[in-house]
C-alpha cells in the first residue's frame, strides 16, 4: 500500500515540476514549488514507513517548516524587492 502511494506522489511531484517549469506568471511557480516541497515532505514520510523507520516523519516536518518559511521568504522578496522591507499604512487593507 505504501508503495503505491509513493509512486502516485511521485508522478504528481513529476507534474508539479512541469507546472514549475512552464507556469506563466511567478506566483504559479512558486505555488508549484511550494506544492513539490510539501509532496517531498509526503514522500519522506512515506519513504520511513516503507523502511519501518517512522522517525523520519520527524525529518518530515522539519523539512515542512524549512519549505513553509522558504515560501514566505520568495514571496516577500517578488512583492517588495526585500526581504528587509517593512509594509507602509498605504498597503494595508
Amino acid at each position: 500500500m505504501f508503495a503505491a502511494a509513493a509512486v502516485a506522489v511521485l508522478v504528481a511531484m513529476g507534474l508539479v515540476l512541469a507546472r514549475a517549469l512552464l507556469g506563466p506568471t511567478i506566483y504559479d511557480r512558486i505555488l508549484a514549488l511550494n506544492s513539490f516541497g510539501t509532496k517531498t515532505v509526503l514522500i519522506i514520510a512515506v519513504y520511513g514507513f516503507l523502511t519501518g523507520r517512522p522517525d523520519f516523519l520527524d525529518i518530515a516536518i522539519v523539512y515542512a517548516l524549512i519549505n513553509f518559511a522558504g515560501t514566505i521568504a520568495v514571496l516577500k522578496y517578488f512583492e517588495y524587492g526585500d526581504l528587509g522591507a517593512v509594509r507602509s499604512e498605504e498597503d494595508l487593507p
